[in-house]
């Protein structure tokens, strides 16, 4: 009897201790809405505690499943919340930190979840406020799967998430059936708006490219070469009227981010599902302690901080300039991407390159009222604006500013006020009649800069790409690249900002793929005329990088490839309007 009575002590110090670690770790989960989303200090310490709680608590209810089962009455979906959490806490450090790595960990606990079907029996439950959670866990897997390009997987769930769309609608008829159905259209339009290109193999089956760097593409700088800047904080910002968006991505911020970032070790994405998700491993080891980060150092990383601002008012776009600033460390450049629509100032007086000419606005509302579309005073400008003006004072430090909108001219004279490294990256401001309805799914400028032959194939017109062309092809945009990397170098009239930032591996992608995008479009006979072509400030000298004969014939050579050399001038033809 004593035995039996010990038991019970046992199992009710398990089921406390239980209990103890879950309501601590939810409190602890409710406050990261908390924290900052800036900086790189205030959090972290509060995230290594987080994920010692929830490392704890995973561990514990492993160790005492049984008695969890029978004498707390543990069930799977209460599994499947805790994985889920776990799950969400990795993609939130991805999102804080910018490393890759952390995504495939996310990827790991939420394909546990579907493997091991913890959220089978939610629905059995007749509780909607599960079925609620199993719809948001299936939302933010396909967010995951969507960053690390698992694109058969995203259709999966795609169509399962539809199914228990419809459990849910269809049993308890929910206030917010309207807005799951929203979440599921926009995914699917963001689906069928990322794949303009079809690159397919012998058996016609489609083949998903990767589009971050790697080794292999990773542009070739001479040896010898100084590395003046490296890139360490980038801001993404997205406010395009209309273009498809899932879960506050543009597809120009989606496209965007995977171009600013190192392809993930495959390494860590290579799991065996058996004793829980992440077997063998601790989720974050070690990010309880204090880090070199805490201490004021910045690790070595391989991605650039970022950070993705969807819609940001003035207020809060300025607000994360101002932190990306002050965490700049010594010889850190910062990136400034903006893809939005623009705003255009009074014409009437251009006296003033800082705020007459307009700029991009990055929210549509006004303090206090919704998004309107009503016009206001024309002496009042608009406040959420971005100018060139809000800028100057930023370029205290190496800024490197990449505007992708209809008046990203009004960037084109940005003076350098401080001495320091300062590049503009500038987009055409139209594109051809027949492309314009395309924009809705992607900015052309922010497509070349993403993936170059991806955009050439998109401006020919050409859908599908069989994989051994594709790959012809591709060898000949490296060429280009390599070919355009030792023009820079070897440049004598080129501007010296240019040539701090060409040490960095993204910053030097990023100039080589706006000067194959300039190349493209010049000799495209569908774009004529300046305002259909990138400008860059400084300006990149035209007969020793832009209008070098062998990167032409570079050009012409992929478009015979493609066997739409028709579509292209001769370098020289009347038809080219520089």
């Amino acid at each position: 009897m004593a035995s039996e009575v010990q038991m019970d002590e046992s199992e009710r110090k398990i089921v406390n201790e239980f209990c103890h670690h879950l309501e601590k770790s939810k409190q602890l989960f409710n406050g990261l809405r908390d924290l900052p989303q800036y900086g790189h200090k205030q959090w972290q310490s509060y995230f290594g505690r987080t994920f010692d709680v929830y490392t704890k608590l995973w561990k514990f209810q492993q160790q005492h499943r049984q008695v969890l089962d029978t004498k707390y009455g543990l069930k799977r979906w209460q599994i499947g919340e805790i994985a889920s959490k776990i799950g969400q806490l990795y993609y939130h450090y991805y999102l804080r930190t910018s490393e890759t790595n952390y995504l495939n960990e996310a990827f790991s606990f939420y394909s546990a979840i579907r493997m091991r079907a913890y959220y089978s029996k939610a629905s059995k439950e007749e509780r909607p406020d599960l079925m609620v959670k199993k719809l948001r866990y299936y939302a933010r897997f396909i967010v995951v799967c969507l960053l690390l390009k698992k694109m058969k997987l995203v259709r999966d769930l795609v169509r399962e998430l539809s199914k228990q769309i419809d459990d849910y609608t269809g049993t308890y008829e929910p206030d917010d059936q309207m807005e799951w159905n929203l979440v599921l259209g926009e995914i699917k339009s963001f689906i069928e708006a990322d794949n303009i290109i079809n690159v397919v193999d012998v058996d016609s089956s489609a083949i998903v490219l990767s589009h971050r760097l790697t080794p292999i593409n990773t542009p070739p700088l001479d040896k010898g070469s100084p590395v003046y800047l490296t890139l360490q904080e980038i801001l993404i910002v997205g406010n395009c009227h209309e273009q498809v968006k899932f879960s506050e991505l543009t597809l120009d911020m989606f496209r965007m981010l995977q171009t600013l970032e190192r392809e993930p070790q495959d390494d860590l994405t290579t799991q065996i599902f058996d004793t829980s998700p992440a077997p063998g491993r601790q989720p974050l080891c070690g990010l309880g302690q204090q880090s070199s980060i805490e201490n004021g150092e910045r690790n070595a990383r391989d991605n650039p901080h970022k950070y993705l601002l969807y819609k940001p008012t003035f207020g809060q776009l300025n607000t994360f300039l101002a932190s990306a600033f002050k965490e700049l460390p010594p010889n850190g450049a910062m990136v400034l991407y903006i893809s939005a629509d623009g705003c255009h100032g009074n014409q009437k007086h251009t006296d003033d390159a800082a705020y007459d000419l307009g700029g991009v606005i990055t929210n549509s509302r006004r303090d206090g009222e919704e998004a309107t579309k009503s016009k206001r005073p024309s002496h009042l400008k608009e406040i959420h604006c971005l100018h060139p003006g809000d800028l100057y004072p930023y370029t205290r430090k190496p800024l490197f500013l990449i505007v992708d909108s209809s008046n990203s001219s009004a960037f084109q004279n940005f003076p350098n006020l401080f001495g320091q490294p300062l590049v503009c990256l500038l987009s055409p401001e139209q594109v051809p009649g027949n492309m314009q309805e395309q924009q809705l799914k992607g900015s052309l400028f922010t497509l070349f800069l993403h993936c170059p032959l991806m955009a050439l194939c998109f401006v020919c017109k050409i859908v599908d790409v069989p994989i051994t062309l594709w790959d012809k092809c591709q060898a000949q945009v490296d060429k280009f690249m390599s070919e355009a990397s030792r023009l820079f170098t070897r440049s004598r009239k080129l501007d010296h900002s240019y040539m701090q930032f060409f040490g960095d591996d993204f910053l030097r992608l990023l100039l080589l793929r706006f000067v194959f995008c300039y190349i493209v479009l010049i000799l495209h006979r569908g774009f004529k005329g300046p305002s259909f072509y990138p400008v860059s400030h400084p300006s990149l000298p035209t007969d020793e990088i832009l209008e070098h004969p062998a990167l032409y014939r570079l050009v012409l050579e992929i478009a015979t490839l493609l066997e739409v050399r028709g579509l292209f001038a001769e370098p020289g033809d009347t038809d080219i309007v520089a």
